[in-house]
């Protein structure tokens, strides 16, 4: 059960599942590069998964822990981004392929809804009182918003550099670029740019995500993630110059050398919607969960047999997903065709619960 028992796995030669999870059915044929749970509006728990085999795939995930494959769309070129909208009736798809694609889950029908100058890293659907749109960051340099109604978007915003990750919690909106840029929007009445923020990662932005405050339940800052194997804890307005801080993960000591570690890249990083704890998964093959303001770790995982590429959970907190395949970080030498990319499901509710509650 998702919600507790047993799962038992048959032995492999390889620990291609080391801690035991949930195995979800028919995965993507290359690695997965985004992936998306349904929205609280829905009863059940849908998962969708985008890929580097140009699919996106959907699986209904029943509270036993089996996955039953809905459906699946594809793009001429790469995934790299997929949301949901706020009902659960449309997923969109960003693409290498500058486009991006609302698929109606009801008629299994697409459309295009947003087109870039250059490949589209990122789409978040923006839920405001006046107004629904879809925001989509590029290579070509911008952050655009799509009434998908209409093939003009309503507001096109110039970036520093290309985009490389963004989260959205209304009503804010983080995007990092490449050259180490973060740019911090607010979203209400019309997007406009809050401030730029100096990077406190010395090295490419990888992963972002938005973190609420824990007793207003509003968007007060951002966690974001880097390929040299840190992570940063940022508030837009910190009320202690304590409050804003950095730490290692995702490294391993070098067996063959003394005092030197293998630094990898942090891949994802997600808040846990209730407890605000956080996640991050890694090319070093583990994901760990984090208390950030107890400012300690809750749980590593076993290390898998390959890097961990993308993670999120379920809308009420119960089902963490993470997903394995080559991330090229090693280079095509170490690429092996044999080993195909996997999702994962685990119960994760009391594993997340703060220090500070248990």
């Amino acid at each position: 059960m998702l919600g507790g028992g047993l799962f038992s796995n048959k032995p492999v030669a390889a620990p291609t599942n080391p801690n035991k999870d949930f195995e979800v059915t028919q995965p993507p044929d290359d690695t997965i590069s985004a992936m998306a749970f349904s929205p609280a509006t829905m009863q059940q728990n849908f998962l969708v998964a985008g890929s580097w085999d140009n699919s996106v795939r959907c699986w209904e995930v029943e509270q036993s822990g089996k996955t039953v494959p809905k459906s699946m769309q594809s793009m001429t070129m790469p995934i790299l981004d997929v949301c949901w909208s706020d009902d659960g009736t449309k997923v969109f798809m960003a693409s290498c392929d500058k486009q991006v694609k609302c698929w109606d889950l009801g008629s299994n029908q697409t459309v295009q809804v947003a087109a870039h100058d250059a490949p589209i890293k990122t789409c978040h659907w923006v839920k405001a009182p006046s107004y629904t749109c879809i925001m989509t960051g590029s290579w070509d340099k911008t952050l655009k918003f799509w009434d998908v109604r209409s093939s003009v978007p309503m507001m096109t915003i110039n970036l520093p550099e290309r985009a490389y990750c963004a989260d959205v919690d209304y009503p804010m909106a983080v995007v990092g670029t490449a050259s180490r840029g973060i740019v911090v929007y607010k979203l209400e009445g019309k997007p406009e740019m809050v401030k730029t923020v100096d990077s406190p990662l010395k090295y490419q932005h990888r992963c972002v995500a938005i973190f609420r405050d824990k007793k207003k339940q509003s968007p007060t800052g951002f966690g974001l993630g880097s390929v040299e194997g840190r992570v940063a804890i940022h508030y837009i307005q910190p009320q202690s110059s304590k409050d804003n801080f950095t730490f290692k993960c995702h490294r391993q000591n070098n067996s063959g050398t003394m005092n030197v570690q293998d630094i990898y890249a942090v891949n994802d990083i997600k808040f846990h919607p209730v407890h605000g704890t956080l996640a991050t998964v890694g090319s070093d093959a583990s994901f760990a969960y984090w208390d950030k303001d107890a400012r300690t770790k809750l749980k590593s995982s076993e290390t898998l047999d390959q890097p961990i590429t993308k993670c999120c959970f379920n809308s009420n907190g119960q089902i963490f997903a993470y997903s394995t395949g080559y991330d090229w970080s090693k280079g095509h030498e170490y690429n092996n065709p044999a080993k195909k990319p996997q999702i994962f499901l685990k119960p994760c509710f009391e594993d997340l619960k703060p220090k500070s509650s248990t």
